[in-house]
């Protein structure tokens, strides 16, 4: 079993788009019906919206822990309001009350208060999901607004995936990971076989770029590059690749940038499946002959 993530370094630069479009190659490939996917992106989960899957199975998942107070205990002291350093405790006409959003979980409050007032609970922090596509099983989630964890909740979602393949015998799964550098990309890239990030030709995607490439070499991933609307800027092009070449990390493809791309996205659809010979569909179904190869030669 491998696990192919698709990073970038930040959002918007076509990851989301790239993934559903190797969803459906591999559907419609040797790799038909054996591939498991997951959409690591919990902060912004948008997998779901191009593969239109079918829930299966939904689980709560709870997240950090929040500071709530006993109103029938407490008597209005006001020494969790001095030692909160988050200015989560709130005075209104009611009594003390804790803001859920701003509380961080501390439980200084809770030590602090002389009437044991207060305790620690845990929250609902979203969503977990089993799903079917018309590509695959699907494993995706939904974390609340202002909710934290996400990192945890990108390695519930592949371990579940990583669970149905290893019970199943799926050779693949296909993760869709979060952008950027943070906990939750850790959480995507560690263990996973290979890495795809997806660039632009922009100084902040050269730069992010960059730090991603320092994410999965710090981890021990192999990593290989493609470039997305490669034609849009040559020169910032000519960088990317200079760069990989300077650094042994191999550019697997150039993406043109393609308007039929826009349509297929309004369309709920992945570019490969919505306009196969567009020129950014035959750039894609490139990048993963290769790239599934790569991964077939290391069984």
């Amino acid at each position: 079993m491998k696990q192919l993530v698709i990073l970038s370094g930040k959002g918007g630069t076509g990851k989301t788009s790239v993934t559903a479009a190797f969803a459906y190659l591999a559907s419609i490939s040797d790799l038909n019906g054996k591939v498991v996917l997951a959409d690591a992106d919990v902060d912004a989960a948008n997998l779901e919206l191009v593969l239109g899957p079918q829930v299966l199975e939904s689980h709560e998942f709870l997240g950090g822990k929040v500071a709530i107070i006993d109103q029938d205990l407490c008597d209005s002291c006001g020494v969790c309001m001095t030692t909160c350093r988050f200015d989560a405790v709130l005075l209104s006409e009611d009594g003390y009350s804790v803001d859920p959003i701003a509380c961080d979980g501390c439980a200084a409050c809770v030590y602090q208060c002389p009437h044991q007032a207060i305790r620690m609970e845990e929250q609902l922090a979203g969503h977990w999901f089993r799903s079917e596509s018309r590509f695959g099983p699907l494993f995706h989630a939904a974390l609340r607004p202002a909710q934290e964890n996400s990192g945890k909740l990108v390695t519930m979602v592949r371990q579940q995936a990583r669970l149905l393949a290893m019970d199943e015998a799926y050779p693949l799964i296909l993760i869709d990971g979060p952008p950027g550098i943070g906990c939750p990309v850790i959480s995507a890239v560690s263990g996973a076989d290979r890495a795809l990030i997806v660039t632009e030709p922009t100084a902040a995607g050269v730069h992010d770029m960059e730090r991603a490439l320092e994410t999965t070499e710090h981890f021990g991933v192999q990593a290989a590059v493609c470039i997305n609307k490669a034609d849009i800027f040559p020169q910032g092009t000519a960088q990317i690749k200079a760069f990989c070449k300077d650094h042994d990390v191999e550019v697997l493809g150039e993406i043109p940038f393609d308007q039929a791309v826009t349509e297929a996205m309004l369309q709920g659809q992945p570019i490969t499946a919505f306009q196969p010979e567009a020129p950014a569909s035959r750039a894609l179904q490139q990048i993963w002959i290769q790239i599934s190869a790569d991964l077939a030669e290391e069984e």
